[in-house]
């Protein structure tokens, strides 16, 4: 009898458990919407309109235009900081990907002396926050004389310690050590060995290590505000952070960070979009091996 109420148990509790994660997730999914939503809904709005209608819903549609008067405000100083962001982010990535995918490699397939030692090191440097190492980092480049330069944002950006841990891992686990002897065979040598076979073997977990770190440096904040002054130099989170602190003096500002903020985010959107498949993929077989 015990048996079979347990049995009969069973499915409804299975059914309950999975409505409440189901609940769970749709109340952490209207968390993360609905600032957006309401971010998109203020871009939509002209300066009158947005402290005299409806924080969650459409008056007059004048996205567009207010578009238009955000890229004309000041000669397209926007436009700049849109084209800063995508330098940093877009040229830091790809070169910081590729870095940590050679680190990564060298460590997963060469024997050295200090090899762990190195890896241990690169496992401390994931736990160390981006803003513990600002100020080092700025006293540095100040002495070099780098400060409010383009490479005083760039440089630091080539850096990404869970590149080389997420690449190492994956390069021991995918890339099979008698491919990389038949290719050495071959008389192709270490450079073309890793571009030619190891590269295309690692692809999904570069794209993860990609993803992480574009999104990492379009959103950097605090590094360019210690480094740079030139208002040329600022990638668009300090152009806005920028307007967002004369908005008392300058009050059509407001509309201009709303506006501008909900554009800053279509580049990052538009990127997973495009590489999602192949990010999914990477997580997966790195989670698996």
């Amino acid at each position: 009898m015990t048996a079979i109420l347990s049995t009969g148990r069973g499915p409804q509790e299975s059914r309950l458990s999975r409505a409440g994660a189901l609940i769970v997730m749709l109340v952490f999914t209207l968390y993360f919407l609905i600032p957006i939503w309401w971010l998109f809904i203020a871009s939509t709005k002209s300066s009158a309109q947005f402290g005299n209608s409806a924080p969650l819903w459409f008056a007059d549609f004048n996205l567009f235009e207010n578009i238009g008067q955000l890229v004309a405000y000041r000669d397209g100083v926007y436009l700049k900081w849109m084209l800063n962001s995508v330098l940093y982010a877009g040229l830091g990535a790809l070169l910081g990907t590729l870095f940590a995918a050679m680190c990564g490699y060298a460590l997963a397939k060469y024997r050295f002396p200090g090899r762990d030692l190195i890896f241990n090191v690169v496992l401390g440097g994931v736990l160390v926050p981006a803003t513990a190492l600002a100020l080092p980092l700025f006293l540095i480049f100040s002495q070099v004389g780098l400060t409010n330069t383009f490479w005083a944002v760039f440089l630091p950006s080539l850096v990404s310690p869970f590149g080389v841990y997420l690449t190492r891992i994956f390069a021991a686990s995918s890339v099979p050590e008698e491919l990389l002897e038949a290719s050495r065979l071959d008389g192709a040598g270490e450079i073309r060995t890793f571009f030619t076979i190891s590269v295309r073997l690692m692809f999904p977990a570069l794209v993860t290590v990609f993803l992480f770190q574009f999104v990492a440096i379009w959103n950097n904040f605090f590094l360019p505000l210690i480094m740079l002054r030139d208002e040329a130099l600022f990638p668009v989170t300090l152009g806005l952070y920028s307007w967002n602190s004369q908005v008392n003096q300058i009050p059509e500002l407001r509309l201009y960070v709303l506006v501008g903020a909900f554009l800053s985010i279509i580049p990052l959107v538009i990127t997973f979009l495009l590489l999602q498949r192949f990010w999914r993929s990477g997580l997966g077989a790195g989670a698996v091996k």
